[in-house]
């Protein structure tokens, strides 16, 4: 009798709290539903409000944080302008030592992700130097080489800044041999002039940039005055391939006989580095005329077609997307700017990217039920809900820019970066694989559908949550960079190297892995789980493809290439695209 009275007390008691959250119960007492409602919205408030708090909190941090390395760096030039007058400012290295000691803490988790990456690196690097050495790329399932470049190295000259910075100084050692004594570009090859760029110019400038070795220096000249002949056009707008013994530039038949926006928009990092450290201005000149001929007919919303003809410098009508073939143009009006120091005479670049963005504000669409954005292309008149994975650039973008706007506009781009990157990733999240396809779909009611299934080893989405965390310190973006690369070593690395998929649903494989897997998205990675000081954002700016290259203040009476102690080379550090149209 005692266990039933306690059995039934205790249904009752359950009853009792049960009715509190039935709708009838309020129906009836009108002032206790009124008590609700008010809680509900005061609590909605509250964590509207602490959000709200938040993302002001990180604009700001990272803006103090902005403010301290510009004041170091102008005390840094001040101790060089003073150097030998026997004047001395010793608060320089202790404010750096206070900043690092105080402000970026190394912890353990991050060391011991930061070496999983460099193992995987290893492991990528070891299977190319066994398999593939000197060839472009590495074919994992038939452990051979293919030239898909045209026997440049690309994979070789791709990863030696990676190398470099990881510290995997007798990997290094070996290709920096291989550099000296067997790259040769008298290639009768047609070679894609805005790849090579980026990848082979790029790289050899940037590892010269690191190390201070002269060959890396001597090795970039060469192929770039093999590509230059590709700007002999009535507009200065180049041809977008190009022989690289014989030097007959053209375009593709399949562009029409028109040039590619984002391959003829995304050399003016290298070629005005190349200009800056040889002290030769004719790289620079051609490559900045290209931007000085599109600003002459600049649309007013800052948005450009994929095709221009090279004949006039005009517009031909194609689509509009910051996906394939037309992103990397919208990346390097904000990175020439900051290449530059942001000084006056790279401003231009600067005024054209802010109209470019609001033109990409334009393009911004949100899904139901989720509300995630994205970014549509445009073609005329019409908007096609469709996003490339290769548009993920976007979020870290405009995580890079928004320090050039004041207080609302700041946060407002910032806002959007995160939305974006939310977005992309969840192209990961979506899949079986938890590895995204190469373009998704939105429909009507619908949040997101992969359409090409392939993933080919991407970093657009990791490159944007490493800019992300370095401007927020919001560890989320290092978490979910952490599961991409475990999705990665899941489903893309063998017992030879990695290879990309060609269904990220089914997980079957293909047999390529690409050089940028070494250049981009391991080294993005390792820079997710490294201190902000390692390839710090106020002294060095990434090209397309993850090299980077030291920032030069650029003057407007300094046009003789002389370069000051802003270019100067440390001992050792801490310690795209090819496929763009398709599946290869």
């Amino acid at each position: 009798m005692a266990k039933k009275s306690s059995s039934a007390s205790s249904s009752g008691s359950g009853c009792g709290l049960w009715r509190y959250l039935h709708p009838g119960y309020y129906l009836k007492r009108p002032q206790r539903l009124a008590l609700v409602f008010i809680a509900f919205v005061s609590l909605t408030w509250l964590v509207w409000d602490r959000q709200t708090l938040t993302r002001e909190h990180q604009v700001h941090v990272s803006r103090l944080y902005k403010q301290l390395r510009g004041l170091q760096n102008q005390l840094e030039d001040l101790k060089i302008d003073l150097k030998g007058s026997g004047v001395g400012i010793t608060s320089i290295d202790k404010t750096t030592k206070l900043n690092k000691r105080n402000i970026f803490q190394d912890d353990p988790l991050n060391i011991q992700r930061r070496q999983k990456v460099k193992d995987s690196m290893l492991h990528a690097w070891t299977s190319y130097e066994k398999y593939a050495w000197g060839h472009d790329e590495l074919q994992p399932q038939t452990k051979n080489g293919i030239d898909s470049f045209g026997g440049l190295g690309a994979t070789l000259v791709d990863s030696l800044d990676t190398l470099f910075i990881m510290g995997l100084d007798e990997q290094f050692k070996r290709a920096r041999e291989w550099v000296a004594n067997s790259l040769d570009f008298n290639k009768n090859y047609d070679a894609s002039v805005f790849e090579t760029t980026i990848r082979v110019l790029g790289g050899l400038l940037s590892t010269y940039d690191l190390s201070g070795d002269e060959v890396f220096l001597e090795k970039a000249r060469d192929i770039a005055d093999r590509l230059l002949p590709a700007w002999n056009t009535p507009s200065g707008i180049p041809y977008n391939r190009i022989n690289l013994a014989y030097g007959n530039a053209h375009n593709p038949m399949w562009a029409g006989g028109n040039s590619i926006l984002a391959d003829s928009g995304t050399e003016q990092l290298e070629f005005i580095a190349l200009s800056q450290r040889t002290k030769d201005p004719k790289y620079q000149e051609k490559v900045e005329n290209v931007i000085k001929e599109l600003y002459k007919t600049f649309p007013t919303d800052g948005l450009l077609p994929i095709y221009i003809n090279p004949h006039t410098g005009t517009s031909a009508y194609s689509t509009i997307t910051f996906g394939a073939m037309g992103d990397s143009f919208y990346e390097y009006l904000l990175k020439a700017w900051i290449q530059g120091n942001k000084t006056e005479p790279v401003k231009y670049y600067r005024e054209m990217w802010e109209t470019s963005m609001k033109g990409l504000q334009g393009l911004v669409r949100r899904t139901t039920p989720s509300s995630f954005a994205y970014l549509c292309e445009k073609t005329g008149n019409l908007l096609s809900d469709k996003m490339d994975e290769l548009a993920c650039f976007a979020p870290g973008m405009l995580a890079l820019g928004f320090f050039g706007y004041d207080g609302g506009e700041a946060e407002k781009y910032l806002s959007l970066a995160e939305e974006l990157a939310w977005t992309c990733y969840n192209f990961y999240q979506s899949t079986t694989t938890k590895l995204a396809g190469e373009n998704y779909f939105f429909h009507t009611g619908k949040d997101m559908s992969v359409g090409t299934s392939w993933n080919i080893l991407r970093p657009e989405t990791v490159e944007s949550l490493f800019y992300l965390w370095r401007f927020t310190g919001n560890k989320t973006y290092q978490e979910w960079g952490w599961n991409i690369f475990q999705a990665f070593e899941k489903n893309s690395r063998g017992e030879i190297g990695y290879v990309g998929l060609k269904d990220v649903n089914t997980g079957d494989k293909d047999n390529m892995m690409q050089s940028f897997f070494l250049a981009e998205t391991l080294k993005y990675l390792y820079l997710l789980f490294s201190p902000p000081s390692l390839i710090s954002l106020d002294e060095w700016v990434f090209n397309t493809e993850a090299h980077p290259l030291r920032i030069v203040t650029r003057h407007a009476h300094e046009e003789s290439y002389i370069l000051n102690e802003q270019l100067r080379f440390p001992d050792r550090f801490l310690g795209r695209k090819e496929g763009r149209s398709g599946y290869n």
